[in-house]
């Protein structure tokens, strides 16, 4: 699975307790709505590959395991996020993440016969430092999100996103920069 491989979850021991490890850290998480960002930054570190400093992320709150999330210093996402991280995870420094945002590391095959046999793979996501995903955006896998970059609400980003650009739409594509006022 963390080498981007085909595997089969199913009947898998050691990804079972796993996932039942990260179901019940999903359930004392987002039993958290009225605890301080000190307590959820614990849970986080508990849970998570690496966490930087001033984290804040709103419960509820989903990952597929948690181990596979690295967030740098003053990340925040808002309400009913989604990681699935079978893959490496990685956001950047002063990231901000809107409500309903999925960053998905997990893929499947394309053809029907391998899909039937319940096979999956994963890639990985990297996003930058300095940006902004917009609600309810979708990050596909093996998506790299450059710095400073803006996700707009809603958008389904399939592909790498440079920095410093805004992508709309679904699929995302770049807007073209505006051009300053004169003075």
């Amino acid at each position: 699975m963390l080498a981007g491989e085909l595997y089969n979850p199913a009947g898998n021991a050691e990804l079972a307790a796993d996932e039942a490890a990260a179901k019940a850290w999903m359930a004392r998480y987002n039993a958290t709505m009225d605890a301080t960002n000190a307590e959820r930054h614990a849970l986080l570190v508990e849970q998570f590959k690496q966490v930087g400093k001033d984290v804040a992320i709103r419960p509820p709150f989903f990952i597929d395991y948690g181990y596979n999330i690295s967030v740098g210093d003053g990340v925040f996402m808002n309400f009913n996020c989604v990681i699935l991280d079978i893959m490496s995870v990685t956001i950047g420094d002063r990231t901000q993440i809107g409500p309903g945002v999925q960053i998905l590391a997990a893929d499947h095959p394309r053809d029907a016969a391998t899909r039937r046999k319940m096979l999956e793979f994963g890639r990985p996501v990297s996003i930058g430092a300095d940006v902004w995903i917009g609600g309810g955006a979708i990050i596909l896998p093996g998506v790299t999100i450059g710095d400073g970059a803006l996700i707009g609400a809603g958008a389904v980003v399939t592909r790498d996103v440079p920095d410093g650009v805004t992508v709309v739409g679904n699929p995302a594509k770049i807007l073209p920069p505006k051009a300053l006022p004169s003075s």
